[in-house]
């Protein structure tokens, strides 16, 4: 019995047309009905518009042909092409069929997958006439050609079809009759929330020497901040605008707001500008596994005017929990290089800390050095991602002999818009909730909720209701949030959970948020997009006020979770919460 190889199909196929159809046909013909028909196998790649998930359509008969949606498209996925458009004419009680026909310039759309269209519709914002745009194909198999070549598809953003477990949580308890309720807009709220380590009455260092309170001991560094926290996005996968941006609103709402919001640096290090400056106090410097940045870091530790908010060691991420980071070649630019002090290259962060082995040396190492190196003035928390051993991590750090643990950030499966490989994005990590759950319940059953801040992120905020998810996730036992996507998408990102652009990985962001070309960077505004970073906190802090009347806190209700209700019955079992229906 004959048998065929993979190689022997190889070397049987030439220019993309086989000698040997299998029946006798050479050339890859076939003969029906005394004809001969040409066919493609198989196996030939053949790629077309129609496998790609979006199709340009085009009205030729309303464009102008001014060029403007090609000059804008930022990855090549519409290019102008000379075509022969004819037409056929009769007139007349006797028609005599004319044929006429002209060359146009005409809009086509490129076959080629590594500039298949991404669907940001940028083209369809600067057509004058409207004679353009893309269309979501339902029917892609994009899947299957984007990997001709041998390598995986790797993309930026989100694209998940899990269901959002917030949205099927309510505030059930209403203080009217039972309670006395609060008047939003009258009463006063605390608003803020730890960031450092909690001490019980006991172990504070403090006694009484004739009738006065004296400090006799150390205390951990203690920072009371806003709940909500714009989560680490570095100098490289953002723009340097869209930093400065962030940057600026920041700075804004602490100085002129009185809202103390914190944002963190990412891995990647930070300008030097703002390093030696008194606006450091507002971020939280992020030391992860690559220590991308630290050199600069260090070297302007002595120019510092004051401490960073915190200090922030990532070992992993919701985004791509156990792949490491990653900020490919295209968008390492001439100042991302001087931050980091790399060449033009892929940047690999390792998947754990090269000097990390176990929990305990996490506390030990870690901790002890960054505390250290800030002379034990500076909270230190760590990041880790949402997994089946959060736990497990969390009570090692509550344990913490030393008192140094400053905050326990967990990142669940729906965070992070990172360049990561598809396979990673959409098939590894955890939801947050539910982990978010097992942390608070066991530190209760031991007595020590409250000692480490728990900040959670992860999809909060993906329908625009940061503030409602933010007060559920602290009901269920958090300290506070953090949350990056949704300021991208303040700021003009254009991409969906649906699979729209997505592109930030590519460097060639088209409104400039998550690229280092100058030319797509100059699109972003950065005192409009501060403005609306900043308008869009205001309205946070009076929705979450909103949340807070009804149930009679005025201050942040931490693990409130008979506030809440579920009307799916598996989440309330799961969650431990009143089941509504």
């Amino acid at each position: 019995m004959a048998t065929i190889s993979l190689s022997d199909n190889v070397r049987a196929t030439v220019n993309g047309k086989s000698r040997n159809n299998g029946h006798g046909e050479p050339n890859g013909q076939t003969r029906s009905n005394g004809r001969t028909l040409p066919i493609k196998p198989t196996y030939v790649r053949d790629v077309h518009p129609i496998d790609f998930p979006w199709q340009i359509e085009w009205n030729p008969e309303t464009c102008i042909r001014c060029g403007s949606c090609v000059a804008t498209c930022t990855f090549g996925s519409i290019q102008p092409r000379l075509q022969r458009w004819g037409q056929t004419l009769s007139a007349g009680n006797f028609p005599k069929p004319v044929e006429a026909s002209e060359v146009i310039m005409a809009i086509k759309q490129t076959s080629d997958p590594k500039y298949a269209c991404r669907g940001c519709a940028m083209c369809e914002k600067v057509c004058p006439t409207n004679s353009i745009r893309p269309i979501e194909n339902e029917h892609n198999r994009f899947p299957l050609v984007a990997r001709q070549g041998g390598s995986p598809i790797k993309r930026g953003g989100r694209g998940h079809d899990i269901p959002r477990v917030l949205d099927s949580i309510k505030v059930g308890r209403i203080s009217q009759m039972t309670d006395p309720s609060l008047d939003a807009a009258r009463h006063t709220f605390d608003m803020l929330t730890p960031f450092g380590r909690g001490l019980r009455p006991e172990e504070l260092p403090f006694a009484l020497e004739n009738g006065r309170l004296i400090e006799n001991g150390w205390m951990p560094p203690l920072r009371w901040i806003y709940p909500i926290i714009i989560g680490d996005m570095s100098v490289g996968a953002l723009s340097w605008r869209m930093w400065e941006a962030l940057a600026l609103a920041v700075s804004y709402l602490n100085e002129e707001c009185g809202l103390p919001v914190r944002m963190c640096s990412g891995e990647g290090g930070m300008p030097v500008r703002l390093l030696t400056s008194e606006y450091l106090k507002y971020f939280i410097i992020q030391i992860a596994s690559g220590h991308f940045g630290w050199n600069r870091i260090i070297k302007a530790m002595p120019n510092m005017v004051t401490d960073p908010a915190a200090v922030l060691i990532k070992i992993g991420q919701g985004a791509k929990p156990g792949d490491g980071g990653l900020l490919p070649a295209e968008k390492v630019a001439p100042h991302i290089q001087a931050i980091r002090g790399v060449p033009k290259a892929d940047l690999l962060s390792p998947p754990n800390h090269q000097g990390l082995y176990s929990i305990e040396e996490s506390v030990q190492k870690m901790f002890l050095s960054m505390n250290a190196a800030f002379k034990f003035r500076v909270p230190v928390a760590i990041k880790v991602a949402a997994s089946a051993t959060s736990v497990s991590v969390f009570n090692n750090l509550v344990r913490d002999p030393y008192r140094i643990v400053g905050g326990f950030f967990l990142d669940g499966i729906q965070g992070g818009t990172g360049a990561a490989h598809e396979v990673s994005l959409d098939h590894t990590g955890h939801p947050i909730l539910s982990k978010l759950r097992d942390c608070y319940l066991d530190a209760v059953s031991q007595g020590q909720q409250g000692h480490i801040p728990l900040f959670v992120g992860g999809g909060f905020g993906d329908t625009g209701d940061l503030a409602a998810d933010a007060f559920k996730a602290i009901c269920l036992g958090a300290s506070g949030v953090f949350a990056a996507k949704i300021f991208l998408q303040i700021a003009g990102c254009v991409g969906n959970e649906k699979g729209r652009c997505n592109s930030c990985n590519t460097g060639k962001c088209p409104v400039g948020i998550c690229t280092q070309d100058p030319r797509l960077v100059a699109r972003l505004d950065v005192d409009a997009v501060a403005q609306n970073i900043v308008d869009y906190f205001l309205a946070m802090d009076i929705e979450l006020k909103k949340l807070m009347a009804p149930i009679g806190n005025s201050s942040l209700p931490i693990g409130r979770s008979d506030a809440l209700v579920s009307m799916d019955k598996a989440i309330a079992e799961r969650l431990q919460i009143a089941y509504a229906c």
